[in-house]
């Protein structure tokens, strides 16, 4: 993050000034158009739609000639109906065929290739898709660039994990009289729904991993950040046989719960909350049945202990709490403090939060961004409004002003159970902080949290971290040591306990997730071995094989 002198108080006229006037949006960053999408992906086909449509409209809100603001219109897209979900899922069901259609029964190294082809496709397509990824949900230009690059970075690292896995799977194993080979197949029709806070990276992480292992997919983009996928659908449509790739538009709530009582999708895979999860989950007949794939809410604990490094401490709850605003899963959302530091923390925390460059998203070396969900502003200030009832205060100054999409980052302190912030998943530029006097008060919160992702230590006492971690290793999925939360590198698993996760993601986990091991078994006879070399020489099976993929 880069750091600026913010020399004046921070108030909601310091705000309004940071909104352009619509001649001031730079050029080079500006949409060569509003985009107003008509189309959707079903079956091979891309199909227009005449329905009704959805305004997108971008956190950046633009200064009118009679003073007001509002937010910029960038384009629409299709609200269909369950009718057409329903077709789009049949299309989903006949290209999978109960296991027998083109895709999921294509070779792996003809599967590597159409998801290569259709990536070449969606590099073509970077500079629209960033730009569309920058207005939509407010990200900053920067890392809307590595948002981007990191999806191509892990596409080309899933096709290496799969040539990989299927390298060691290109063999025959014997064992107590028996031969057989051991491959992995794919589960089904899947229905991915992706967040919006990463709404390319995020969403292809899982949808690409149970693609190319030979699942069908039906995909719903997230609300916020739909636009983004419409330069990609050709793409999909050139690069996969009709109906593995099919796209659904409208609103969740009308069209997916039909989906799901279908009975006929075998994977859920969302990143979103536990409750709608759950809802999805129960809808489904034969719960046995379906495969679960979730990233869902956390509430991630820093714990400074008197042993931190207070420099070190705030750097990294600066970098976790505020990343793209604090929308993140993995962001720090509560911070523990021992009592004997808090006081000196607080000052270098409101310091440091001081400093960060705060600004439309395009601005180079900006940290602080507007929020895209309209509803945003009012419900931080409804977590800071009932904070301050209970007794806490803004510390930092200038903390917790708003003008229209933009909220500026409050540190609320001392927060106590009786708040919001000391339970709910705030998901925006709040920094809840709070004094303990015995290690066992924040461990306490851990245990008996409904969350349990990950959780961040920072001390320099080596005793003190090995007390910490062996506990907390089975409360949350991963302990990080005088760093903050974050999910990569893409190669470590990336899961959660208790309400935060369902399965787990990595380059080689997701390809796991979206597949089921199988095998195919003889008894070791002669007869048996002259079938199997005739299978494997003529190459007629694309299971029973040993290509070696290189």
């Amino acid at each position: 993050m880069e750091v600026t002198d913010n020399l004046e108080l921070v108030t909601e006229d310091t705000l309004r000034q940071i909104f352009p006037r619509e001649e001031q949006i730079p050029a080079e960053y500006a949409l060569p158009q509003e985009i107003h999408q008509r189309e959707y992906l079903s079956n091979g086909s891309m199909k227009t739609w005449q329905g009704p449509t959805h305004e997108v409209y971008s956190p950046v809100a633009v200064a009118l000639p009679d003073g007001t603001y509002q937010r910029k219109l960038i384009g629409t897209y299709p609200v269909c109906t369950e009718k057409e979900a329903m077709e789009a899922l049949d299309a989903a069901v006949e290209a999978y065929d109960n296991g027998r259609g083109e895709w999921p029964t294509m070779g792996v190294d003809d599967r590597i290739r159409c998801v290569d082809h259709f990536t070449q496709k969606m590099i073509a397509q970077k500079d629209i898709v960033v730009k569309l990824i920058m207005w939509e949900i407010g990200k900053s230009y920067a890392d809307s660039v590595k948002e981007f690059d990191r999806t191509v970075e892990y596409i080309y690292a899933t096709i290496d994990a799969l040539k990989n896995i299927d390298r060691q799977s290109s063999r025959f194993e014997i064992e107590q009289g028996i031969v057989a080979q051991v491959r992995r197949s794919p589960l089904g029709v899947v229905l991915c729904m992706g967040p919006f806070n990463y709404p390319l990276n995020e969403t292809l992480t899982t949808f690409i991993p149970a693609l190319i292992m030979g699942n069908t997919i039906l995909f719903k983009p997230p609300k916020h950040g739909t636009l983004l996928f419409y330069p990609l659908l050709q793409a999909f449509q050139e690069s996969f046989p009709a109906g593995v790739v099919n796209t659904i538009y409208g609103r969740g709530h009308a069209i997916v719960p039909a989906l799901m009582q279908s009975g006929k999708i075998n994977v859920l895979t969302l990143i979103g909350s536990s409750k709608v999860a759950d809802e999805l989950k129960k809808l489904h007949p034969k719960v046995n049945r379906l495969r679960a794939i979730l990233g869902l809410d956390a509430k991630n604990a820093a714990i400074i202990t008197q042993n931190a490094d207070l420099k070190q401490a705030v750097e990294e709850t600066v970098l976790g709490s505020l990343s793209f605003n604090g929308q993140r899963c993995t962001a720090l959302k509560i911070v523990f403090v021992h009592r004997s530091k808090v006081d000196e923390f607080l000052e270098r925390l409101s310091q440091a939060i001081s400093q960060l460059k705060f600004g439309m998203p395009w601005e180079k070396g900006v940290a602080l961004t507007p929020l895209p969900e309209p509803h945003k502003p009012a419900y931080l200030k409804e977590c800071i409004d009932d904070a301050i009832a209970h007794g806490a205060q803004v510390v930092n100054e200038g903390g917790g002003t708003a003008f229209e999409s933009f909220v500026y980052p409050a540190v609320v302190y001392p927060v106590t159970p009786e708040m919001k912030l000391y339970r709910e998943e705030q998901f925006g530029p709040i920094i809840p902080v709070l004094a303990f006097d015995d290690i066992e008060e924040p461990i306490q919160y851990l245990i008996n949290s409904t969350h349990g992702q990950q959780v961040s230590l920072f001390s320099n006492d080596h005793e003190e971290l090995s007390s910490l971690i062996d506990p907390l290793v089975n409360q949350v999925s991963r302990v990080n040591i005088n760093c903050q939360c974050q999910r990569g590198p893409d190669v470590f698993p990336f899961t959660g306990r208790k309400d935060s996760a369902e399965g787990t993601l990595s380059v080689v986990d997701a390809l796991r997730s979206f597949s089921i091991r199988s095998l195919v078994a003889t008894k070791l006879n002669e007869n048996n071995k002259q079938l199997l070399n005739q299978i494997v020489s003529d190459g007629t099976s694309n299971f029973l094989s040993t290509k070696f993929i290189f």
